[in-house]
């Protein structure tokens, strides 16, 4: 007889989830990075993953915590994190992922979390796992304590002008300004730095397996964009992560950005799969 049971993922399952998501390693990043850095310990995760078995063996998952993040789903898998997500309500500030799990999700939810404030939909994921095909720029560099003056306020133009409201709002700052000086003693923080001082271009490593690193927060001050330095910049940041942390580099963007497309594909990156972001 076949089972079909939904239930909370612990550290008991730690090897078989690691084993579903190295299935696609390096769309799975994010909740890879999640369970080595947390053994699906709850207490760390500040949510929970989600496990769907059948006749006793994993087959799907979900990252349930300040992101809802499917892993591995098809439309039914899908389908029945959403309904366990409706019935807990809303946690999350946002659910991303691929594109098909998450409209699955989006479709299942039918509400039930409220409006959305917003819908991204078919989001390049890309990814490179070889030598940048551009020049890297030689002025980019693992950022420092020291650089933190010059660094956030960039980081807070960064993530205003991507995601549409301050980090700082409703007192957020305390918590961006410590994401944000973690990165840097992680040394997942990349910068060049002008004459004067100021950020030219920057981007930080978000999350990290033994597979792949996913990049975030990529940056070129609006006066500044149209010479060069995204691309010339990602290709040091693909060098450096390369040498330094994992062997494939991957980001994902939205679909209307095709200035940043252009720049990443000039570096070698190559589209593998489609993502989704619905914010809250």
């Amino acid at each position: 007889m076949t089972t079909d049971e939904l239930r909370v993922l612990g550290a008991a399952d730690l090897v078989e989830f690691l084993a579903l998501a190295d299935a696609d390693p390096v769309v799975n990043v994010f909740a890879d990075h999640r369970a080595r850095t947390t053994g699906l310990d709850p207490r760390w995760l500040g949510g929970e993953v989600w496990g769907r078995f059948v006749s006793g063996r994993l087959v799907a998952a979900c990252h349930a915590g300040a992101n809802l993040v499917p892993v591995q789903c098809d439309q039914e898998s899908a389908a029945r994190f959403a309904e366990r997500a409706v019935q807990v309500g809303r946690r999350a500030s946002t659910i991303v992922g691929p594109d098909a799990a998450v409209r699955q999700i989006w479709r299942t939810i039918d509400g039930a979390w409220g409006a959305a404030r917003e819908e991204r939909w078919l989001q390049p994921h890309l990814e490179i796992a070889g030598d940048p095909l551009v020049d890297p720029d030689p002025g980019v560099r693992n950022t420092t304590r020291e650089d933190l003056a010059a660094l956030y306020p960039a980081c807070v133009a960064m993530y205003t002008e991507e995601v549409g409201v301050s980090p700082e709002a409703t007192g957020g700052a305390e918590l961006y300004r410590a994401r944000i000086q973690q990165l840097i003693a992680r040394q997942w923080s990349f910068a060049r730095f002008d004459d004067a001082g100021e950020v030219i271009f920057k981007a930080e490593v978000a999350c990290v397996s033994p597979y792949a690193a996913q990049v975030q927060g990529v940056f070129v001050p609006p006066h500044r964009r149209g010479e060069g330095l995204a691309t010339h910049g990602m290709a040091a940041v693909v060098e450096h992560v390369r040498r330094s942390i994992a062997p494939v580099v991957s980001l994902y963007l939205n679909d209307w950005n095709h200035p940043a497309r252009t720049a990443y594909e000039r570096v070698g990156f190559t589209e593998s799969a489609r993502f989704a972001t619905i914010m809250f």
